[in-house]
């Protein structure tokens, strides 16, 4: 009889958890119909773009290295909702953060990689002279490359974000029952789906800025010299905000050399939600949309000068 009633109890649990999950699924397809839409209209208005990106984003999901970084992503985020993280309750927000992490960590990754091979390399091999003695231009070949590179990372916070947010909805019935709590309802469960959400987008948006400034920099430097570019300006982007907010910032040299790269390399701290996540605060809707103005502002401004490195480059 003690058995049965476990049995129901775990069911009811199982069954609290993925309730939520159709709002996922619902934001999954809704995003792929947007990719859908977007592609088409991009073949209507730009045919030569959309096959350029095309091609690329065919290339890009073909190679090794995308599923080796989907099955690392997919395998961590399976793992992080069993990890004991001593925290006294608030196990979720240490999920919550490692999995957004994790998620914008694997699609830049993919970014930087596709972008030196599919721009780098081919402008070595000549593979772009040869597509540029056709009637497209280097506008037209760069722009294509940007949306087709940015497809794979779409896909990438697709499964691993549905992953990552159903994770989340295990992992507060988990800890309700691991600390022996009152069992969380669904509604609960939805609404820390909620308020992780908004962190996916800004991830995205983070990627879509480190993506631009691969592209722009792939023009001129191999694979390696443009890896540890990024990667520099991955960390710079995060700690510049920081130092000059610090009491070290208060040295005027310091300072100084602060504000100066807080102006020219993305401040990648905008696209950070740790704050709001230990606050268990939610991001404002506002704050979302200037942070998709900056952005795009800042993407554009990287593929202008990067096409700018382009229109120079002898590619005999």
């Amino acid at each position: 009889m003690g058995s049965f009633a476990s049995d129901l109890v775990l069911l009811g649990a199982i069954s609290t958890w993925l309730k939520p999950l159709w709002v996922v699924a619902a934001g999954a397809a809704g995003v792929i119909a947007a990719l859908l839409v977007v592609a088409l209209a991009l073949r209507l208005l730009a045919p030569k773009v959309a096959a350029i990106a095309r091609t690329t984003a065919k290339e890009a999901l073909g190679q090794p290295l995308f599923y080796v970084l989907l099955v690392i992503g997919v395998v961590a985020l399976l793992i992080f909702p069993f990890v004991p993280y001593n925290t006294f309750g608030e196990d979720v927000k240490m999920v919550k953060a490692e999995g957004l992490t994790l998620i914008k960590v694997l699609a830049i990754v993919l970014a930087l990689w596709t972008a030196s091979i599919s721009i780098s390399e081919e402008i070595e091999g000549k593979t772009a002279l040869t597509l540029l003695s056709k009637p497209i231009g280097r506008r037209q070949l760069l722009l294509g490359k940007f949306l087709g590179i940015l497809v794979p990372v779409v896909v990438v916070f697709v499964i691993l974000g549905s992953l990552f947010l159903g994770s989340i909805s295990f992992k507060t019935v988990y800890d309700a029952r691991e600390n022996s709590q009152a069992e969380p309802t669904s509604a609960q469960c939805l609404e820390e789906m909620v308020q992780i959400t908004p962190g996916l987008a800004l991830a995205f948006l983070e990627a879509v800025v480190l993506t631009s400034v691969s592209v722009a920099i792939s023009t001129r430097l191999p694979m390696l010299a443009n890896l540890m570019i990024c990667a520099s300006i991955y960390v710079l982007g995060h700690l510049v905000p920081l130092l000059v907010n610090s009491a070290v910032g208060r040295f005027e040299i310091v300072g100084f050399v602060g504000r100066l790269l807080s102006a020219v390399l993305p401040v990648l701290d905008h696209f950070s939600i740790e704050t709001a996540i230990s606050t268990g605060q939610a991001v404002p809707g506002e704050y979302l949309a200037w942070a998709t103005v900056y952005a795009l502002l800042y993407s554009a401004v990287a593929l202008l000068v990067g096409l700018l490195m382009f229109e120079d480059r002898d590619l005999a």
